[in-house]
């Protein structure tokens, strides 16, 4: 081998190694960088966000303790199991004073709608269409959670003879449920809720 060769030789590995450092270490090592300084980014986002959320929390707080007292009072207004008749009875004593008529009543099982019970009545009544108005608003009115759902409202019949009718003018015949809300299961969910 001639010196030349030698030479050529030399120069030729001592630029390959640089090359084979660069392919090698370097550019290994520059993608791990970039992708621990993207993890880097990506957790300081968060810690970002926790930061805005922890300086929030005296309002949370508030948010909470408002949030706790609403339930309280809509739990003082879910009567219990047995109270249910006498919110019956209330209901019916305003029809009457309406001079609403109470046709029938059906009672079907109790539901349960989250945290508490539902006891879903049937009720058909027929009366003045101003009485039937007034009872609602009265319904809407009461202390104690009820709801009015699968309302049909219909013009009350009239016989076809002039002289007798089966009910005045304006006189419209109801159908609707009739859902009274108790609280016969909260204190138990509420007591597996807090576990």
């Amino acid at each position: 081998m001639t010196a030349r060769t030698r030479q050529i030789t030399f120069f030729c590995v001592l630029g390959a190694i640089p090359l084979a450092a660069w392919f090698f270490i370097f550019s290994p090592r520059g993608e791990d960088i970039e992708s621990a300084m993207a993890d880097i980014a990506s957790r300081q986002a968060r810690l970002d966000t926790l930061a805005e959320v922890m300086a929030k929390v005296p309002h949370l707080e508030a948010a909470l303790e408002e949030g706790e007292r609403l339930v309280n009072s809509v739990e003082a207004r879910l009567p219990k199991r047995q109270d249910v008749e006498g919110i019956l009875e209330r209901i019916w004593q305003t029809a009457a004073s309406h001079d609403l008529n109470v046709r029938s009543v059906k009672t079907t099982s109790p539901e349960s709608a989250g945290l508490y019970m539902e006891q879903p009545l049937d009720v058909e009544m027929s009366g003045s269409f101003e009485g039937f108005y007034r009872f609602l608003l009265e319904l809407e009115r009461m202390p104690r959670l009820t709801r009015v759902s699968d309302l049909t409202l219909k013009e009350a019949t009239r016989s076809v003879s002039a002289s007798s009718s089966d009910a005045p003018a304006g006189s419209v015949s109801a159908r609707f449920t009739l859902r009274i809300c108790f609280a016969d299961s909260v204190p138990n969910l509420a007591m597996e809720t807090s576990k």
